[in-house]
């Protein structure tokens, strides 16, 4: 048998390294749900010896999406912005971290209303263009948080050109690989450092586990993540992680399928007399469809459209039967948002 790392993306999301039980054979991760552990000699634990430090359920977890983005070690948050939070977490007063100018709006606010009173600051930038992200660095910069696609426009950043730029300035690259999964994206193996995911949304799958996942591919990154996670205590619960282990086993069925549909629902609107203009990187013209073909295995689930200037937007919304208008994406569900309202919201309106 070939060893896990030349295996099939498709048997990885299905083989959990670890995964079972080896006393009684379990085919699934028992949940573990004690928070605390019987020691043989005090500060001598077997393995664990508080749940907030490591828990079993939570530790083939990590290990799953770590094996995913093909890193050394995986962490698992209570939520996405957990997640972000703890990867901001890093840097110091005074650093600054370069973000696109249209990144998602929790991230956004993070950033403004939290981490910027702490002296962490952040600048703008076009992650479209490389030669705009090497303009833009400075001494106080010490990496690059970017999503590709981004949310909500779709926007392709080139993750090995950005990364290279990064590098060459000593900053690290952090990319949010939400909106692909490793399933169509590995931005580890293309030079980032650090990923992230809400995995509330396609890891998860079906709307009921709010979580978030950090993976990097460095070894003192993990521990210093590691050591983020143990001592702020935002950790994934048992039952948590069990549930979105259960979510990622069924990963490749469920992007094939949304992806498909996604491929076939977004020339369908790009031709539709109610629609000004459709972003999708599968549609033949999306900007940087280029790009993202040699880095990403497919188009992804998720389509941004503009309606014509003058249709009523809650009508249009109202009208819906089969689509339900709700913050989120990647689940079994076909859910729609406005973002300038939802999502995004907490942008400055001039920005959005």
């Amino acid at each position: 048998m070939s060893s896990e790392h030349e295996l099939h993306i498709d048997s990885l999301v299905l083989h959990a390294p670890g995964d079972g039980d080896q006393r009684f054979g379990d085919v699934v991760v028992p949940i573990h749900l004690t928070t605390t552990f019987r020691q043989d000699a005090p500060g001598h634990p077997p393995v664990y010896d508080y749940s907030r430090g490591g828990n079993p359920t939570r530790q083939v977890l990590e290990d799953h999406i770590a094996l995913l983005e093909g890193g050394v070690a995986g962490y698992a948050f209570g939520s996405g912005m957990a997640a972000i939070t703890a990867v901001l977490s890093l840097f110091e007063p005074g650093d600054e971290i370069l973000v696109p100018n249209n990144i998602y709006g929790g991230t956004y606010r993070v950033l403004e209303r939290y981490f910027k009173r702490y002296g962490l600051g952040y600048a703008f930038v076009d992650v479209s263009s490389p030669t705009a992200v090497a303009a833009a660095f400075s001494p106080a910069t010490k990496a690059l948080l970017f999503e590709t696609p981004t949310n909500p426009l779709l926007s392709i950043a080139d993750i090995a050109a950005l990364s290279a730029v990064a590098h060459a300035h000593g900053a690290l690259v952090i990319v949010d690989n939400t909106f692909l999964t490793p399933y169509l994206q590995r931005p580890l193996a293309l030079g980032a450092d650090i990923v992230v995911h809400s995995a509330t949304k396609y890891l998860g799958g079906h709307s009921d586990v709010l979580a978030g996942l950090v993976v990097t591919g460095d070894r003192d990154l993990a521990q210093r993540i590691h050591f983020i996670q143990y001592s702020t205590g935002g950790v994934l619960p048992p039952f948590d992680s069990y549930l979105l282990q259960r979510g990622i086993k069924t990963l490749g069925l469920r992007v094939e399928r949304q992806s498909a549909s996604a491929a076939t629902l977004a020339p369908w609107l790009a031709v539709h007399k109610g629609v000004e203009q459709v972003f999708y990187p599968g549609l033949a013209g999306h900007p940087g469809s280029e790009v993202h073909t040699r880095q990403a295995s497919g188009g992804g689930g998720l389509i941004a459209f503009t309606l014509e200037k003058g249709l009523d937007i809650r009508a249009f919304l109202k009208a819906l039967r089969l689509i339900t208008l709700a913050e989120s994406l990647g689940a079994v569900e076909s859910l729609i948002c406005h973002p300038a309202t939802m999502t995004h919201a907490s942008i400055p309106a001039p920005l959005r």
